[in-house]
């Protein structure tokens, strides 16, 4: 029974063992670096840094992204019970109410975000 899980054992002391060799490692070897100004500096691909590091996004991109996964994981989910379809109805209906509820609530929520302006670049 043990040794089933042996391997999975070592896979978990490997990868421990390795994460803390990395940041004993870069803990120790990043003392060696010397700062200075010009190292501390931004980066702008061989331009010197005017203004401020990075432009500032509307909320409405934030909120269409987080949107999108919101479907998209719909998707994930419906796609595997649509391969199974025939054989989830065969044996009883509840596949198929449960997959209607589950996309009405999704439907109702598509709904409500167009109600609400969510996907309106404009305003």
């Amino acid at each position: 029974m043990l040794q089933d899980y042996l391997p999975i054992f070592f896979q978990i002391l490997v990868a421990i063992g390795f994460a803390a060799v990395t940041l004993t490692l870069s803990v120790v070897l990043g003392r060696s670096g010397r700062n200075n100004k010009t190292k501390d500096t931004a980066y702008e691909c061989g331009m010197v840094p005017i203004g401020e590091g990075a432009p500032r996004f509307s909320v409405k991109f934030y909120l269409v992204a987080m949107l999108f996964v919101i479907f998209d994981i719909e998707v994930v989910f419906m796609y595997p019970w649509a391969v199974q379809f025939r054989d989830l109805v065969a044996h009883s209906p509840v596949a198929l109410v449960s997959m209607a509820g589950f996309a009405g609530i999704l439907a109702f929520a598509y709904v409500y975000a167009l109600k609400k302006g969510a996907l309106n670049w404009k305003s």
